[in-house]
């Protein structure tokens, strides 16, 4: 491993005069790719280790949500076509001469994702799931056979902290607005919220896209008065996280003179306005930050085992997490890991630690520190595989 670590560029993002950070909810199209695709792979994962003892390989990353049609209206609508999601990637459909139902698996795995976090989605009526699973390359296969850590893709990840003011206001918004308790009180709020946040010095404004859920909305005054309580909840929640003043908008391309609102049958844009696709929404961590260090990879889906482009990513945010938690000083951290496929996953080619720190050098007790944490980080890579498996980690 390549260990390299050395002062950041430059300053933080909350330092700095504008920052822009994005959030899509678990009702947004591309959510709910990654969300699917997540679940499939601890599904496949679960089979593959109670029927052999071992996680045999897959990535089932490539999900597609298209859009169906459909007529909401005020105190209901209805669905005309429906959402068609096509379950792509590869997973074994055969190990020590034994068929699994890869793709039973998938479908049911599917099915109760969008029951479990789309209520307002009926599942039989309104979706339609096409699964095109195919084996793995014989050669990725064979890596994956031949030792499991070893990396089966040269990828990177990157990961940052802390958070900044913004970043856990986004957060906390689509949250709060996610939240069982939110739905149970405010049942017109439908799942696909998006949160886009813009801090301008010490001035947060949000401008959220919120679907209402038709049924609960008798009509424009109703839904002008709760798409009000809607802005108020949002506020209180990113109020809740900084002292740093706080404006909201919800729905800006809404027309009341015109009646032209977000209404929906089931809670969200699937049904009609939007598509999806697995890797276009929030990066690990939850967030979309422009102004920090990410990749492109999609992280859901593929397997916990060896894929660095999913490993990498959860690892490399740890690492700059626990260096801000731990070493006194450090104002900011981030950290870009790189794999080489076939080389073991938990000794990465590269680690590039790049820190802000209350002085301009870096001490030597801080460099190896810092180098301390990382191996310990790379040590516990296990214990982020169990936490995905039992899915109290998600990447997306």
């Amino acid at each position: 491993m390549e260990l390299v670590i050395r002062p950041h560029g430059c300053g933080a993002p909350g330092s700095q005069p504008i920052e822009v950070v994005e959030r899509k909810g678990i009702g947004h199209p591309d959510t709910i790719c990654d969300g699917i695709a997540e679940h499939i792979c601890v599904r496949l994962c679960r089979y593959y280790l109670k029927h052999f003892g071992v996680i045999l390989h897959h990535n089932v990353d490539k999900i597609l949500l298209c859009g169906g049609l459909a007529r909401p209206a005020f105190g209901g609508g209805e669905v005309l076509e429906p959402i068609e999601l096509y379950l792509a990637g590869r997973a074994t459909q055969e190990h020590a001469g034994v068929r699994i139902p890869v793709h039973d698996i998938a479908i049911d795995a599917c099915r109760y994702w969008l029951r479990t976090h789309l209520g307002a989605v009926d599942v039989e009526r309104h979706v339609r799931i096409v699964s095109r699973l195919r084996p793995g390359s014989a050669d990725l296969t064979r890596i994956f056979a031949r030792d499991d850590l070893l990396a089966n893709d040269t990828s990177c990840g990157a990961g940052f902290a802390p958070l900044t003011d913004l970043e856990r206001a986004v957060l906390a918004v689509e949250r709060a607005l996610n939240s069982p308790e939110t739905k149970q009180t405010h049942p017109e709020v439908g799942a696909d919220i998006k949160v886009l946040g813009v801090r301008h010095e010490r001035q947060i404004h949000l401008t959220i896209g919120c679907a209402f859920v038709g049924r609960f909305v008798s009509g424009l005054d109703d839904y002008a008065r709760k798409k009000e309580a809607a802005r108020a909840l949002a506020v209180a929640a990113a109020q809740a996280t900084t002292p740093l003043g706080v404006e909201a908008t919800i729905n800006a391309a809404d027309d009341m003179d015109r009646g032209d609102v977000f209404l929906t049958v089931t809670g969200t844009s699937a049904e009609a306005g939007d598509d999806g696709e697995v890797g276009r929404g929030n990066r690990v961590g939850g967030l979309i930050t422009p102004y920090r260090v990410m990749t492109l990879e999609a992280a859901a889906g593929k397997n916990p085992v060896t894929h660095a482009g999913k490993l990498y990513n959860l690892v490399a945010g740890r690492i700059a997490s626990s260096i801000t938690t731990e070493l006194r000083g450090v104002e900011d951290a981030t950290c870009v890991m790189v794999s080489q496929i076939g080389r073991r996953v938990d000794d990465p080619h590269v680690v590039d630690i790049g820190l802000i720190t209350e002085g301009r050098l870096l001490s030597g007790a801080v460099r190896t520190a810092v180098a301390d944490i990382v191996r310990a980080q790379l040590r516990q890579m296990s214990a982020v595989r169990e936490e995905l498996l039992s899915e109290q980690l998600t990447p997306y």
